[in-house]
């Protein structure tokens, strides 16, 4: 067994190095490719080191685009053969192939310069670590390729990184250990650009089966209201026939019990509530489910773009009436409306609100705990009469106005 001056095993600490290595930003990443090739010790490698790119890679030649966010791994394009993922920088992409004969002499020679074993090693990490992105994207071009061409959640396929694992193990020409703590380290921080120019963090491509459920439910709730107002309905669904619409559509089996879990988290009313509140709950049909108000959130789940949004926090009845329908009955988990807003740039006005530098200290007050969600709905042009039309719909739902709204907007 090799161990290094510390007493670690070299194998684990070979391995230890690899999991930071693929923890690093794209752009760290981009910087060392970058660096490395230019350096003295690569220059003197070049007879022995070839660069090239990964077998079946393609580099986009447009390059890098100041508004594609520094996250983004490539994109998603569409061809005639199918899907093909596209890498926005040849660093991404790169492999270097060796004359490993020639490279043991040039590794152990005293007279060359620098760290030429050092940056042999750190070539090899690449070649790791860009393999093994390239085999992970090539399996999920198959496997989520409904999604990845149209970007719609309701076709999204339960995947796990344990599942994705155990086939990229099973590729006889992939020469990178697959496991899923490596391809977690991979996935963390990365995002990738689907054909109509969406963004997408690469850890949504591993929803669970939940998650998906999660995608069904909010389906059927919000097309609920259509169906009610052409007498499909005469009635809110309830769990049970949420679900059975679910089996029926979607051909999953989901549970009443678990349609009850997932309305809560996505602070959907049962079917009673909804019946009494069907004004608001259509006003707000085209919100996206409920995200913490937390800064991870603001960066991976709120796009910079204008909308209208509505925060929800714990604590914030607005009034005592329970009949009011302001409050969920007890134990359901929801959380009330306590602010009602809209702006220009979403994420930037969210994080205002999370700093407290929004001028409103009451909201921040419900926010600062890191208990708050929110959820939103992009628009283009517009975006303050619509909150306005909101925050009416709101006072004559309810009766009054949202707990933080200090005034009609």
């Amino acid at each position: 067994m090799t161990r290094t001056r510390n007493n670690i095993d070299a194998e684990l600490l070979g391995k230890i190095v690899f999991a930071r290595f693929l923890e690093l930003p794209l752009q760290k990443f981009e910087r060392l490719v970058r660096r490395l090739e230019g350096s003295v010790e690569f220059a003197t490698l070049r007879p022995v080191v070839i660069p090239a790119l990964l077998q079946g890679a393609r580099v986009s030649e447009v390059g890098h685009s100041r508004s594609c966010p520094a996250a983004v791994l490539g994109e998603v394009h569409e061809t005639g053969q199918g899907l093909e993922f596209v890498y926005r920088h040849a660093s991404y992409a790169r492999e270097y192939h060796f004359d490993e004969e020639a490279i043991k002499q040039f590794t152990t020679d005293p007279a060359l310069p620098g760290d030429v074993a050092g940056t042999f090693r750190r070539l090899r990490l690449i070649n790791s670590r860009n393999r093994l992105t390239h085999a992970l994207m090539q399996a999920l071009l198959e496997h989520q390729a409904e999604y990845l061409r149209t970007g719609q959640p309701l076709v999204l396929a339960p995947l796990s990184q344990a599942a994705i694992a155990a086939r990229l193990r099973s590729n006889p020409g992939l020469s990178v250990v697959a496991d899923p703590g490596r391809l977690s380290r991979v996935v963390r921080g990365l995002a990738v650009a689907l054909p109509g120019g969406k963004i997408i963090p690469l850890s949504g491509l591993f929803p669970t089966q939940r998650k998906v459920h999660c995608h069904y439910v909010d389906h059927v709730i919000k097309i609920e209201k259509s169906w009610l107002l052409q007498g499909l309905l005469s009635k809110p669904l309830t769990d049970e026939g949420i679900a059975e619409h679910i089996r029926r559509e979607f051909g999953a089996n989901v549970s009443r019990r678990t349609v009850a879990n997932i309305r809560h988290d996505l602070a959907i009313p049962d079917y009673r509530s909804r019946g009494q509140r069907l004004d608001y709950l259509a006003a707000t049909a085209g919100f996206s489910p409920l995200v913490p108000l937390t800064r991870q959130a603001l960066r991976s789940d709120i796009p910079p773009e204008p909308g209208v949004y509505e925060i929800r926090a714990p604590g914030g009845h607005l009034i005592e009436d329970r009949r009011s329908g302001l409050e969920e009955t007890a134990g359901s988990g929801a959380q009330p409306v306590v602010y009602i807003g809209s702006s220009g740039d979403l994420s930037k006005r969210l994080a205002d609100h999370l700093r407290g530098s929004s001028g409103n200290a009451l909201l921040h007050r419900y926010v600062a705990g890191g208990t708050a969600r929110v959820r939103f709905r992009l628009i283009d042009e517009g975006w303050r009469l619509i909150e306005r039309e909101l925050y009416r719909v709101f006072c004559e739902t309810f009766g009054a106005p949202p707990l933080c709204n200090r005034m009609s907007p």
